[in-house]
């Protein structure tokens, strides 16, 4: 007997999940449910969709990095000519607190307007 129960192909089971269904939750309600779990799961797909593309928005495809960076300098050199600031006259010093203005979310600009 053990071994009929453990064989219940697939089929069989949407049958016993469905006859389940109609014994909880009656002829009547089962159309509310149905209704209420396909906008359930709509919902998640399109938040689903939503953060995936807020994710791929993040993502800045003009970053193409080639090789690794041997020193200090490369690195500011690239991320100075990723954010369009002209670094060829420069200090590292110069380039860093050019850097730091063009991020968003630097609070240094909004203090000095504050005060």
């Amino acid at each position: 007997m053990q071994n009929y129960v453990l064989n219940i192909l697939g089929s069989e089971w949407i049958i016993i999940i469905l006859v389940a269904l109609i014994v909880l939750f009656g002829t009547n309600k089962l159309p509310d449910v149905a209704k209420k779990l396909g906008r359930t799961v709509g919902e998640y797909n399109r938040t689903k969709s939503e953060i995936q593309n807020q994710i791929s928005g993040i993502t800045n495809a003009n970053l193409n990095i080639t090789n690794p960076v041997q020193n200090e300098r490369q690195k500011l050199e690239f991320m100075a000519k990723s954010l369009g600031i002209d670094f060829a006259a420069k200090t590292d010093d110069e380039i860093k607190k050019a850097i730091s203005e063009k991020m968003p979310g630097n609070n240094d600009s909004d203090q000095k307007d504050k005060k």
